[in-house]
């Protein structure tokens, strides 16, 4: 199975507002940005946006490795509060219902496709990649607003 790695961003102007979000595929060699934004969104919907739109971009099933700066997504996954929602009926431990549900179902069919671990990266920190995927993110979120 392809090993992709992946980075990950949303961004976001007075939550709700114009927002933009990005990604950066890596396999071997090659290296591919995509970014988007929408015009009145949150930074959580523009997160999991980021990691839904790479892993559509991915053409046959992957081993995929997601960073994200977002414990939004890195905690669903890896803590295990998505499968609580589950089977809460897609409510919170608080029994609010679970915002932006239309994402995380569309996250949960592409995880049907493809292997996907998520990794907690600290956010506009030295690494490279986060970094660069901010800038992708920001850029997207400010041409959106033109």
């Amino acid at each position: 199975m392809t090993e992709v790695i992946i980075y990950t961003d949303g961004s976001c102007s007075g939550n709700p507002g114009p927002g933009g979000w990005a990604a950066i595929l890596m396999h071997d060699n090659d290296e591919r940005e995509i970014s988007g934004s929408e015009a009145d969104t949150t930074n959580n919907r523009m997160e999991l946006q980021a990691v839904v739109e790479s892993l559509r971009v991915l053409k046959k099933p992957c081993r995929a490795l997601v960073h994200t700066d977002s414990a939004y997504i890195a905690n669903a996954f890896n803590d295990g509060w998505i499968n609580n929602w589950i089977k809460r009926g897609w409510r919170t431990a608080a029994k609010k219902p679970v915002k932006n549900k239309d994402l995380w179902m569309d996250l949960l069919a592409a995880m049907d496709i493809h292997d996907v671990k998520f990794v907690k990266v600290k956010g506009h920190s030295t690494n490279v990649f986060n970094n660069r995927v901010d800038e992708l993110a920001v850029a997207a979120m400010e041409n959106g607003r033109r």
